[in-house]
Parts: structure tokens; C-alpha cells; sequence
């Protein structure tokens, strides 16, 4: 029965919504993504086991070998749904009559209405651009699971798929500005300041490291589609305060980064079904780089790319707190993945080797001072340090909160993810309004 109410109600959204709600329609599409995904990803598993696409479930007993790289099906879903969704986000702007000799005349309705209204060609080419960019960062993802790159090789590549996207955002935006705090304005004389080339460079950084900190916090089920999936909704509750409340010249922005979300949500809610604990699938670098693009892609097109980086504090922690092991400070085991215990069924933290590889010796201090925080546990042997627990997210929070099993893990450190997303979209019109004198939101409230 249910089988059939969710294509109902998904075919009932498309065909019913009307011409100018085109986010009804993408609610539709996230349907349809998500029972196509949830339909293929038991079907393909083996195949993708057959070509060695596979790894062995470390926090398991008998470390159970099942299927890798499953995020390219959400990934490849995603993209086909995107490709229907073309005519339903444009309807109300087809032409269906013109001058002719490629002239862009005005639109003409069905009913013979003239509009007045040109194609919002840009509008388009910003929505192929989004597909473009998000195409090529899962090629790059699926070239990743193929091969197994190397971390200096693949970490920048994300920005060369991100060109299309800079490129339409510099021809149909190109607003490189930010506002200046007005208790400054008096000293600097000025109300906002042009970063030019410095504001892009951001942008570059931005489609750098949203896709490879989700890769970074990972490694246990369902952490990575999970974290995606509560960042996915904290950007809708962003978009709903400015389609509810912010002013007219926010909806088109916010309306887009809604349609690029909910199909986003749609086949990541069909991927979590099959990777939570116990997973039956792995999700692979793909998923990891393709959802960290969707962020990115609208953020910056969705312009909002700095309230966008504050939903990414927890995944900022986790890159600034591993970088000693990242740049080598401290040893750095290839996987850092907390340890299991099969007698009890529980994670514990696992920890690097700093007897046989000891850490840069002006860095000791350091790890003690961290020790005294509670940000590391340290295991000595008289004075001499002889190991720390690995630096993520993941292994701080069975330094605080000690042993568990792996899906109240995962759980916890979602909801850690979503109340620090909330904290932080109200934290930013709070600080709108205190540091600029007025906010997008509460100038209207």
C-alpha cells in the first residue's frame, strides 16, 4: 500500500502544482528520487561488490564485507531528477509564441496573455551550471572510489568543477562587497568594502572544503548522509524565514536553493535508509564530495555562502582540531576510525602511536595543555607520552561522553549538528541586526 501512495502523492505534486511553484514540484521530484534510489541500491549492491567496489565494516564482529561507493547511485539519481525538473522550474517563462530571427520577445501565456516577461536566461544558466559543477564533482568522487587517490592530488580538485558555477556567478551577480560593522563606518569612512578577486578566492575555498570536510567526519554508519541530511534541513529553515518573512528581493534566491535541496534530501533520506547502523551499504567518497558540493553550489548561488559556513562549525571544528594529525604534527594513522570491542559491542576512542613515532618535539607541550582541556586523552609511561587519541569529532566524543555503541554515536553527534546549525541561524540575524543596524529578517518582523 504504501508503495503506491508515495508515487501517487509524488505524480499529485508535479502535475498539480501550478506554474509558479515550482518548490512544490521539487517536493514532488524528492519523492521520486527517493523511491527510485531506495529501488536501486538493493539491486545494484552485488554489482558493485563483483568489481571489487567493497569494504569490511570495521565496528562489526567478523568485520562483514559489503557494498562501497553507493553514494554514485543517490549522486546519478540526483542528476536525472534534476534533468525533469528543468521544465517544471521554467513553465511559467516558455515562449510559446515570438518574432521569430531569434528574437527574444516577451512571453505569451496559454491563454494568450501577453506576460511581458523576457526568458530568465540566467536564472537557467545558473540552475545548469549548479547541475554542471555537481556532474563533475561526482565524476571526481567516482574517479576517488575507483582508484583511491591521494589526498594531495584530490583535494583541490572540487574547485576546477566549481569554475561554471564562478563563472555565472560573475556574470549574472558579481556582487564581491561586504557590509561594514557601522560602529567601523565612522573610522573607515565607508559602508562596505569591495574584496574583488579576494571575494571569489573565498568562493574557491568554500567549494574546496564543504565536499572534503564531510570525507574528513567520517567513518561511522550513517554519520556522513546524516550530517548531509541535517544540513540539508537546516538550509531549508533558512530558506523558509526569508520566503516567509525576508523581502521580495531574497525569494528568487532562497526559491532556488530550496529546489536544489529538497531532490538532495529526497535520495540522501533513501541512501541513510540503507547506511544506518547496521549499514547494508557504504556510501564512498562519491557521496561525500557531491554532497559537500550541493552546499556549496548554493550558498553561493543562493547567495548566502557565509550563513551557509556557519551551518559547517561542527565540520570546521573537526578540520581545525585534526590538523595536527593532517599536517603531521602528531602521527597520523591512515584510518582514524574510533575502535571497536566485540565483547561488548561498544566504540572507544583509538588512539596514534607516539612511542614507536613520536610527535614534532615543540608540539609535546602542546598535547598536554589539550590533555589538561579534555580535548585528548594521553596515555603515559612514566613521563613520556606513548600514545593520544586520534583528532576528529568522532573520538572527542568518546573522550567525553565515553564508550558507546555506534548508532547512539552517530545519533548523538547529529543532534549536536542540528542544534549548533539552529544556534547558529539565529545567532547571524542576531548579529545582522547589532553589528549593521538592521537584518534581511527582522527589518520586516
Amino acid at each position: 500500500m504504501f508503495r503506491l501512495i508515495l508515487p501517487s502523492i509524488a505524480l499529485l505534486l508535479i502535475i498539480c502544482s501550478n506554474r509558479h511553484s515550482a518548490v512544490v514540484s521539487a517536493i514532488g521530484f524528492s519523492i521520486v528520487g527517493y523511491i527510485a534510489t531506495d529501488w536501486l541500491i538493493p539491486r545494484v549492491g552485488q554489482s558493485f561488490v563483483k568489481i571489487g567496489l567493497y569494504g569490511k565494516d570495521q565496528s562489526k564482529p567478523g568485520k562483514p564485507v559489503i557494498p562501497e561507493s553507493v553514494g554514485a547511485v543517490s549522486a546519478t539519481v540526483y542528476l536525472l531528477v534534476m534533468f525533469l525538473c528543468i521544465p517544471f522550474m521554467f513553465y511559467k517563462y516558455m515562449v510559446t509564441t515570438t518574432p521569430g530571427g531569434g528574437i527574444r520577445g516577451a512571453s505569451i501565456e496559454e491563454n494568450g496573455d501577453l506576460t511581458g516577461n523576457l526568458f530568465p536566461h540566467g536564472k537557467l544558466s545558473e540552475y545548469l551550471s549548479s547541475i554542471l559543477c555537481l556532474e563533475s564533482t561526482s565524476l571526481l568522487g567516482i574517479a576517488d572510489d575507483l582508484f583511491d587517490l591521494r589526498w594531495r592530488h584530490k583535494f583541490f580538485l572540487p574547485a576546477i568543477g566549481a569554475i561554471p558555477l564562478l563563472i555565472v556567478y560573475y556574470v549574472d551577480f558579481g556582487a564581491t562587497h561586504v557590509l561594514v560593522p557601522t560602529f567601523v563606518q565612522p573610522w573607515v569612512k565607508m559602508t562596505n568594502i569591495d574584496l574583488g578577486w579576494m571575494y571569489y578566492a573565498y568562493m574557491v575555498s568554500m567549494t574546496i572544503f564543504c565536499p572534503n570536510s564531510i570525507n574528513i567526519l567520517a567513518g561511522i554508519n550513517g554519520l556522513e548522509v546524516g550530517q548531509s541530511i541535517v544540513l540539508g534541513i537546516l538550509a531549508l529553515i533558512n530558506d523558509a524565514l526569508y520566503l516567509a518573512m525576508g523581502p521580495n528581493a531574497s525569494w528568487e534566491s532562497h526559491r532556488f536553493s530550496a529546489v536544489i535541496i529538497l531532490p538532495f534530501l529526497g535520495v540522501s533520506a533513501a541512501l541513510w535508509k540503507w547506511n544506518r547502523w547496521p549499514a547494508k551499504v557504504f556510501v564512498g567518497d562519491t557521496y561525500c564530495y557531491f554532497a559537500g558540493m550541493v552546499f556549496a553550489v548554493v550558498g553561493i548561488l543562493g547567495h548566502f555562502s557565509k550563513t551557509m559556513l556557519l551551518l559547517f562549525l561542527p565540520q570546521i571544528f573537526n578540520f581545525v582540531y585534526s590538523c595536527p594529525q593532517l599536517f603531521n604534527l602528531v602521527p597520523c594513522p591512515r584510518h582514524r576510525l574510533p575502535r571497536f570491542n566485540d565483547a561488548d559491542w561498544l566504540l572507544y576512542p583509538s588512539r596514534a602511536n607516539l612511542k614507536d613515532e613520536p610527535p614534532k618535539a615543540f608540539f609535546k607541550p602542546i598535547l598536554r595543555v589539550l590533555h589538561k582541556l579534555k580535548l585528548i586523552d594521553l596515555e603515559f609511561e612514566g613521563d613520556k607520552i606513548v600514545s593520544c587519541t586520534n583528532m576528529t569529532l568522532i573520538n572527542l566524543a568518546l573522550v567525553w561522553f565515553g564508550p558507546m555503541r555506534e548508532d547512539k554515536l552517530c545519533n548523538l553527534l547529529l543532534v549536536l549538528q542540528f542544534f549548533i546549525g539552529i544556534a547558529a541561524i539565529l545567532t547571524r540575524h542576531a548579529l545582522g541586526l547589532l553589528l549593521f543596524g538592521h537584518d534581511n529578517l527582522w527589518a520586516i518582523v
